[in-house]
């Protein structure tokens, strides 16, 4: 058999382990939003904390954040004192996690005695206290009402979990049994992964498949390196402002063989709001925008990270610092992305991309009775030089699988009722190209509930580029059982909806390319 062809079966070996966990995660999950919506992660690292693989439902911020709390697990827990079946969890925002309902778990994998891999999982759990149900608390003023802090901690052994942590976490969820569910879910995945990587391992050697893994991310790195070298040297300048005002500002300098420098440096300072960044996050952004310049069939791995420095500077909106919270993170990090689009954009002679419309985030709880109904819908996609923008797509959340559940389970399992799910017409920004089209959603009480939204690019919706004008503004809204409806806020919490009144969730459409056609202006 020909090493390249060996190579490959290893490669595609690893992901599969990876791919399979993710599959165990959702099909052991008791979350709606996990079950049905498919939305979990899984990955492979070696003990120096390395991206080795992943599966294909995790998006690159999640990639970056299994990558950049291992080292932390690591340095609670050094590799000597671990056993073989310990399985430990965090969601520190300030250790490489993302916010309090996002559980990262890991399990190392011992070869010849030590830890040398390690499996990981991540989902969004149900519910893990903090202000409001689900972690959507968009009045946080620290970190503490967001939910419960996990520091890397064990959480299970090969004698099975520990008991003791679980009880705590149950006791702070308004939904214990469907967090103990999905905790167990994602053990299970970590335990699914170690048993495929033992098997690789038996399969290749130790050695074969340590030599292999260096070879895999070593291509990789090469390819990556090829793909940045062709952007123009020198430092490119962008910017991008939220909806409250605050600005992300970015320098990317290209030295011209294939490294890459992106500075934050001049990014307005963290504020005590949940728009906050953990690093992790924002640096998965970093490379989601990045790679959108490279061959997108280039692998997720090691690889891909080494040839991109990134500068954060703590204390800022996209690395903040205890004891500020960093639950909404994803319109900063979706802000630094647009900061670096327009920064290398405007220095391509191919033309660039407008702004996007992004998700919007909210949750529907009970309060009567616990259960909860997590999601958020997609804006469209700004247009770009030579073509319109795609409809709905939520393209700066980082990739992964489709992760809107559908609306008849949604009904089958919750007191709610999907009366609409629809583009809206000409939300797109007009331009020589249009920018993709936003959505609307309408969801029916059945019982009385409260409801919590966390949105951005809803008062300053997505620009248009080069002429091209901006997408139209998205929004929430509470439609009153006679029809009227009003609006609620784009960051608002626990507000109540009654039996027979309707939360509408409508995202914005993605900025126009070019100047608008003189028959259209007319």
């Amino acid at each position: 058999m020909s090493d390249d062809l060996t190579a490959e079966i290893l490669r595609n070996a690893l992901c599969v382990a990876a791919e399979e966990a993710s599959i165990v995660v959702v099909r052991s999950a008791y979350s709606t939003f996990i079950v049905e919506g498919a939305d979990a992660a899984a990955a492979i690292l070696d003990a120096q904390g390395r991206l080795i693989a992943h599966s294909l439902s995790t998006a690159l911020i999640q990639c970056a954040s299994l990558r950049s709390a291992l080292p932390y697990v690591l340095k609670a827990y050094p590799a000597e004192t671990m056993a073989d079946g310990d399985v430990f969890v965090l969601n520190d925002v300030y250790q490489g996690g993302i916010h309090a309902n996002d559980l990262l778990v890991f399990r190392p994998v011992f070869v010849e005695g030590r830890p040398a891999y390690f499996t990981g999982t991540l989902i969004h759990v149900a519910d893990l206290s903090g202000l409001s149900a689900g972690g959507m608390a968009s009045d946080a003023t620290d970190i503490f009402l967001e939910g419960v802090q996990l520091p890397p901690v064990r959480i299970a052994t090969a004698a099975g979990l520990v008991d003791d942590l679980v009880r705590v976490l149950a006791a702070n969820s308004r939904t214990p049994d469907k967090l103990v569910g999905d905790l167990r879910a994602l053990i299970a995945g970590v335990n699914v992964a170690a048993r495929r990587l033992t098997e690789i391992v038996e399969s290749h050697t130790p050695h074969g498949l340590a030599r292999g893994i260096e070879d895999y991310l070593a291509h990789t790195e090469r390819r990556m390196r090829e793909g940045l070298a062709q952007l123009p040297a020198g430092t490119h300048r962008g910017e991008y402002r939220l909806d409250d005002g605050h600005h992300i500002r970015v320098a990317v300098t290209a030295d011209g063989s294939g490294g890459v420098v992106v500075d934050f440096d001049g990014t307005d300072e963290q504020v005590p709001i949940p728009i906050n960044s953990g690093f992790s996050q924002t640096h998965g952004g970093v490379m989601y925008a990045v790679r959108c310049f490279v061959d997108p069939n280039l692998p997720m791995n090691e690889g891909c990270f080494t040839p991109v420095e990134v500068r954060m500077p703590r204390g800022t909106l996209v690395h903040c610092t205890p004891p500020y919270p960093g639950g909404g993170r994803f319109g900063t990090v979706a802000a630094a992305e647009e900061a670096i689009f327009a920064a290398l954009t405007g220095a391509l002679p191919s033309g660039g991309v407008a702004a996007s419309g992004i998700l919007q985030a909210f949750s529907v709880s009970g309060v009567r009775r616990p259960w909860l109904h997590m999601s958020f819908d997609l804006g469209g996609t700004g247009a770009r030089q030579d073509h319109d923008g795609a409809d709905a797509t939520g393209a700066l959340f980082g990739g992964g699988r489709n992760i809107i559940p559908q609306v008849e389970p949604i009904e089958a399992r919750l007191p709610v009722r999907v009366e609409e799910v629809s583009l809206i017409p000409d939300s797109g920004g007009a331009g020589r190209h249009r920018g993709g089209r936003g959505t609307r959603t309408v969801i029916r009480m059945l019982e009385d509930a409260r409801v919590d939204t966390r949105g951005d690019r809803l008062l300053r919706p997505p620009p248009g580029a080069a002429g091209g004008l901006p997408g139209r503004a998205g929004g929430y809204y509470r439609e009153r059982a006679d029809g009227t409806r009003e609006p609620l806020g784009t960051k608002a919490t626990r507000q109540p909806l009654a039996a027979g009144e309707a939360l509408v969730v409508e995202t914005s459409g993605g900025g126009g390319y070019g100047p608008v056609k003189h028959e259209e202006a007319e």
